[in-house]
């Protein structure tokens, strides 16, 4: 998380807590939903955790290529739900930062 917060590359981690707060709001929506509207939900959550996914390779490549520390990507790994959760801690951690 260190390595995230001192990151130079302000606009992909931007991009990145955009793409955070995004996949966390329709996690929770899908949760919330009822019935038939949680099927409905879940392509717009695939599309937002892709994109939440995608952000987290772009932001660690443009870092490792600055010779920035990218251990949190590599701790990270490729599991879905593990990403998913990554997200939704950064958007608790943002959520305490701005009380």
């Amino acid at each position: 998380m260190k390595q995230l917060v001192s990151t130079k590359l302000v606009d992909l981690k931007n991009d990145l807590i955009q793409k955070t707060v995004r996949y966390a709001r329709v996690r929770v929506d899908r949760e919330l939903a009822q019935g038939e509207s949680k099927n409905e939900i879940d392509l717009v959550r695939t599309i937002a955790h892709n994109a939440f996914t995608d952000s987290c390779n772009i932001l660690s490549r443009n870092m490792a290529n600055n010779d920035e520390d990218i251990t949190w990507r590599k701790t990270l790994g490729d599991d879905r739900k593990i990403i998913g959760d990554f997200a939704c801690y950064l958007h608790c951690i943002l959520g305490i930062y701005a009380r």
